[in-house]
């Protein structure tokens, strides 16, 4: 695994529950509720997750604020952001080498409610007891912020949903 730091679960728990929706936060442009825009069209935005478990961890979500992963959606909606999340996929995997790639949406009515994916690409050669749910879980830790880094990997992946 990765090096990894403690993340502060308690916290962010806490954080999560007391705080208004945070992608609409983000997209409302609050300060500090920034995050790195890797992919975006009228309708959905991906961006890099600000405590990803795994290099390039992309959260992938409806501009309009959706709760319910299918029926908040027409099946047009959800085809279409499933369109989506396959080409911020196929970026990222371009950029970031990939064993496998996860897609997976969580959230919870009690926090983070606003539907989004994630996108996270395993690294080759992760052995396989670190993988899975293993590798996703910020229980396990998450990567140490690297702005620069970041901004850099949030380029590449702009550059190759763009390309």
């Amino acid at each position: 695994m990765p090096d990894r730091i403690a993340m502060d679960l308690a916290a962010y728990e806490s954080k999560t529950l007391a705080e208004e929706c945070f992608i609409c936060a983000f997209l409302a442009g609050e300060p500090g509720k920034e995050h790195l825009v890797v992919a975006e069209d009228e309708h959905h935005v991906a961006f890099l997750d600000r405590f990803p478990t795994l290099r390039g961890k992309l959260l992938a979500a409806p501009r309009r604020h959706v709760e319910h992963v299918v029926r908040d959606l027409t099946e047009n909606e959800f085809a279409a952001l499933m369109r989506f999340v396959h080409r911020v996929a196929l970026a990222l995997e371009s950029v970031v080498l990939s064993e496998r790639t996860y897609v997976y949406s969580l959230g919870s009515q009690q926090g983070n409610a606003h539907l989004h994916w994630h996108i996270a690409a395993l690294p080759p050669g992760t052995p396989y007891r670190e993988q899975q749910f293993v590798a996703i879980m910020t229980e396990h830790g998450v990567l140490p912020p690297d702005h620069a880094a970041d901004t850099a990997l949030a380029e590449r992946i702009r550059r190759a949903y763009d390309g």
